[in-house]
């Protein structure tokens, strides 16, 4: 966990397609987890699910810039997520892709070494 260790908030470099999946499926886990032991309380789980999502707000945007970067885009494009639908298609897609398998502009293969 990367992304929440040494790159809690860093939006600079690159980040293998394997790191954005694996926070991925730790954040479902967490919000599933959340859901399930505080559901005696809809207040409860909604208090506790928005501090989780804060702490993990930062870390997801960072590692999401940095897979864009991985692929050779900017980080700008993240906000192609804002277009309903079609954007977070196209972003699943690029999120998909494999690295870029030298170094790019912004750093080299985050796989290597």
């Amino acid at each position: 966990m990367r992304a929440l260790t040494v790159n809690y908030c860093n939006f600079n470099g690159r980040a293998s397609r394997s790191e954005f999946w694996w926070f991925c499926l730790f954040s479902l886990i967490v919000g599933v987890v959340v859901c399930v032991v505080f559901s005696f309380s809809e207040t409860a789980t909604t208090v506790v699910s928005t501090i989780v999502n804060l702490a993990l707000l930062l870390p997801g945007l960072g590692l999401a810039v940095r897979r864009l970067h991985d692929i050779g885009k900017s980080g700008w494009w993240i906000f192609l997520g804002l277009i309903p639908l079609v954007g977070a298609i196209i972003l699943i897609i690029w999120y998909c892709k494999e690295s870029d398998p030298q170094s790019n502009m912004y750093g080299p293969e985050p796989n290597v070494g």
